[in-house]
């Protein structure tokens, strides 16, 4: 872990101030967090085990251990905000939280809102979560259906267009799947990770991931656009890259029960010191 901190500061700074179209780095946000001694991250709560809430309310999971790590690395106290899909790049522009580490896909348009640097530190596809009872064998059993989705994501457009489905949006993950519990739709399409995370935990024995997850996607976390290119965004690069060489995250994922994914093993063994024994 020392040497991760050490990695991740050092390439933060050897850096200069000055981005590459000559404008200057103010580095507001790092100075902010760095003069209250505090760095407030914007997570996920209702995504288990990424990011929700213990039975005392206290915000966890495994994006919760790596804004511990940010802040640990910075030498700052944490400080975590609910965020939704719908309003972690508002909150992220509008200065309510510092950082973003909310199971962010990364998307050419969200580039240009916030400030997304790599490498990516996750991946995951879409799928949906159905009945067994209705014995779901391909996507064009969606045509003409409702089906359950959550506000903000980006792949509700994409099967309504690719496969005629009716989306029925709601705020929260668990008023989504409370709907499709209740048969207000068919299936429940989402992140293939957080659903193989509710199919093993016992309590969705009725249903299934029935389909072949698509698109897959790169997950990214953010800092504010303007310091993308400055100490900021250099740092959280290192952050993630010391993240990915060091196999923290398939502790992790080990830790938070996530089954392991074949992304992290292979970034693990894409950045990892090929003279260390």
């Amino acid at each position: 872990m020392k040497k991760l901190i050490a990695s991740a500061v050092l390439l933060a700074f050897s850096t200069t101030t000055a981005l590459a179209d000559g404008h200057q780095c103010t580095n507001d946000t790092w100075k902010k967090v760095m003069e209250r001694g505090k760095i407030v991250v914007g997570v996920k709560a209702d995504y288990k085990p990424w990011g929700y809430r213990a039975s005392s309310g206290e915000i966890v999971g495994m994006e919760i251990d790596m804004a511990k790590d940010v802040a640990d690395a910075m030498g700052v106290e944490l400080e975590t905000v609910p965020v939704q899909s719908s309003n972690r790049m508002q909150f992220l522009e509008g200065g309510k939280i510092d950082l973003m580490i909310a199971t962010m896909s990364d998307r050419k348009d969200r580039r240009e809102i916030v400030g997304i640097v790599g490498p990516n530190y996750y991946t995951s596809g879409t799928n949906v979560m159905a009945p067994k009872a209705l014995g779901m064998t391909s996507w064009e059993d969606l045509r003409g259906k409702p089906v359950c989705g959550k506000q903000g994501a980006f792949y509700n457009q994409i099967v309504e267009d690719r496969y005629g489905a009716k989306i029925v949006a709601f705020t929260g993950n668990a008023e989504a799947k409370q709907a499709l519990r209740d048969r207000k739709c068919v299936a429940w399409v989402y992140d293939d990770s957080s659903i193989g995370s509710d199919l093993a935990s016992g309590q969705w024995d009725d249903f299934e991931m029935p389909l072949t997850s698509e698109d897959d996607n790169p997950w990214a976390l953010a800092v504010p656009l303007a310091e993308k290119d400055c100490v900021f965004g250099r740092f959280m690069s290192g952050m993630q890259y010391n993240w990915l060489s060091s196999g923290r995250l398939i502790e992790l994922e080990k830790k938070h029960g996530i089954q392991p994914t074949a992304f992290l093993q292979v970034q693990s063994e894409r950045f990892e010191d090929w003279l260390a024994e």
